[in-house]
């Protein structure tokens, strides 16, 4: 492939103004971004080169990974991006490096060798457009110009981004990410090779199988999203992708007590990039999409009606409105998150 320089694409001063985005970029914490021990003292398991031909954002690329500020397992530091994960063959720690225009692959740990294979699925290089007609909505067709740098990853690990989802059903952003952090810091792993203070890697099934009920409680998590989490625990390694295409898995996960249509469609958007489910369910999302192009309020129904025109790419034009969209004017106060170690 041909290689280009890394940028970051700007929102044109004509884009309307940008909602809210529901996943935030990748964590510039303090305690993340901690020192770092030296890389050369450790050398990786797994070096590789990753040449994008398109104006690839590192940043932007790796945010649909990210939960919030302080995101235990992935950060960024001054000698790169890292990220932690689980793989088939134990866990790894990965870091990311962009230099002029390619981005350097190293990893460390038992899995060091299928992380680092999986790093060009995670920044997009298998996404595909073909099909997409943008100009049926000037919106669309203006963010879409945009935002050359967006391209759908996909992470192949079921298990890592099924826990998170399931923090986020039904509370504030706020409150998911909190339990995430508290679940990562009593359960978690440390992290193989030099990576940054405070990482950690998503706890395996049974480390969250054997969490107590007092100890869900001092991490804030509610009854029903614990036996959710227990329930996909204890078939975690049957939800794996595997050959599974998208439809596949999402039938496979509607299978588990507690994971429904939402859950399952923000799995799969991340474990096989697919580029038209939609997160059907969602508080915010029906009013992104409403709002940014039928300039009103509506539901999950109409929503859908309104991603109709782009049927195997809807997902595809939620990735450009959470860019670019725009959100109904406020007109009472937010949501407040729920505490639940107070109850």
């Amino acid at each position: 492939m041909s290689t280009t320089p890394l940028t970051r694409a700007a929102v044109p001063r004509t884009a309307p103004r940008r909602p809210p985005p529901s996943r935030p970029s990748v964590s510039r914490a303090r305690a993340a971004a901690g020192p770092v021990r030296p890389v050369d003292a450790c050398p990786p398991d797994h070096v590789s080169l990753v040449r994008p031909d398109w104006p690839l954002d590192l940043r932007r690329a790796l945010s649909p990974w990210s939960r919030g500020t302080g995101d235990p397992t992935l950060c960024e530091a001054p000698d790169g991006i890292w990220r932690t994960t689980t793989t088939p063959d134990g866990s790894a720690t990965v870091r990311l490096r962009p230099v002029a225009g390619e981005v350097h692959v190293a990893a460390w740990g038992p899995g060091a060798g299928w992380a680092g294979g999986a790093v060009p699925g995670w920044l997009g290089v298998h996404d595909r457009s073909d099909g997409f007609r943008p100009e049926h909505h000037p919106l669309v067709a203006r963010l879409h110009r945009a935002a050359p740098w967006l391209r759908l990853g996909r992470c192949g690990r079921t298990w890592d981004v099924l826990v998170a989802a399931v923090l986020e059903q039904k509370v504030t952003t706020i409150e998911a990410h909190r339990v995430w952090r508290a679940l990562l810091r009593l359960a978690g792993e440390p992290p193989p090779g030099p990576a940054p203070e405070g990482m950690r890697v998503v706890p395996s099934p049974q480390a969250v199988l054997a969490v107590t009920d007092w100890q869900w409680h001092r991490c804030g998590l509610d009854g029903a999203r614990r036996r959710a989490l227990r329930a996909v625990a204890s078939v975690a390694s049957r939800l794996e992708p595997g050959d599974c295409d998208s439809p596949a898995l999402q039938r496979k996960l509607r299978t588990v007590p507690g994971i429904g249509v939402w859950t399952a469609a923000e799995v799969v958007q991340r474990t096989h990039g697919c580029p038209d489910t939609v997160s059907v369910g969602d508080y915010h999302l029906k009013n992104l999409v409403g709002w940014s192009l039928a300039g009103r309020k509506t539901d999950d129904d109409g929503m859908l009606e309104l991603l109709e025109p782009w049927r195997g790419h809807r997902q595809r034009v939620v990735r450009l409105l959470m860019f670019g969209g725009s959100m109904p004017p406020r007109r009472g106060p937010r949501m407040a998150p729920t505490d639940y170690r107070s109850f």
